[in-house]
């Protein structure tokens, strides 16, 4: 069994950061714009290389390739797919969620955002092995990247 080093709470959160702002894009956009950071949210860990099959992203989003980390997929799994990806972000998106809902959603939708966001690195911090409730949902925990290229090649 291979060990890796779990990435490190700077850097998820930049990563984290990273990948709001991008969600954050089409905020703009009446009801539309959550909609589509919703799917961004969800979809993150397996939206580029799902759609392109680049191998840099497989396992990240563009936050966490920006950060050198990636999500090790569940053991039956060969990459973080559609599915895997949903499953560990949902707690991430409860806010974008909410903020689907006009004018209400728009106040409670960040709200919840935060406080979720909170809880789920508080997870990371406190966790002997740094998993947040989402990694536990997908069967997932996210390390340093260099040294899964290392396992690969």
């Amino acid at each position: 069994m291979v060990q890796y080093r779990r990435a490190g709470i700077g850097k998820r959160l930049v990563a984290a950061i990273v990948d709001g702002l991008i969600a954050g894009i089409p905020s703009s956009i009446p009801i539309l714009g959550p909609i589509i950071g919703t799917l961004y949210i969800l979809s993150k860990d397996a939206l580029v290389y799902e759609l392109t099959g680049r191998e840099d992203f497989r396992n990240r989003s563009i936050g966490k390739k920006l950060l050198d980390i990636e999500v090790i997929p569940p053991s039956d799994a060969t990459h973080v797919d559609w599915n895997v990806s949903v499953r560990r972000n949902i707690p991430l998106a409860l806010g974008s969620i909410i903020m689907i809902i006009p004018l209400l959603g728009w106040i409670i939708g960040p709200i919840v955002g935060l406080v979720v966001g909170l809880v789920e690195a508080g997870l990371i911090l406190l966790s002997p092995d740094g998993r947040r409730f989402g990694d536990q949902l997908g069967g997932t925990i996210v390390v340093e990247s260099e040294q899964i290229q290392r396992t690969r090649g």
